[in-house]
């Protein structure tokens, strides 16, 4: 399961950058990924649900 590098804040609406580092063989349901946000400094620890949405891209923030 493919788990995005970085996700907009939405306390602040900055990227937030990926802390946790991918397992051996890669991501799971129920996994744990920690993300700090690089304008406001806030911590998300978010669960990988099976809703978890593979299509969203970043990189044009």
């Amino acid at each position: 399961m493919e788990i995005p590098d970085k996700v907009i804040c939405v306390d602040c609406g900055r990227l937030a950058y990926r802390l946790t580092i991918e397992p051996e063989f890669g991501f799971s349901i129920g996994d744990w990924v920690a993300y700090r946000c690089s304008g406001c400094g806030d911590r998300w620890d978010l669960e990988i649900g099976e809703n978890t949405d593979e299509g969203r891209d970043t990189k044009d923030q």
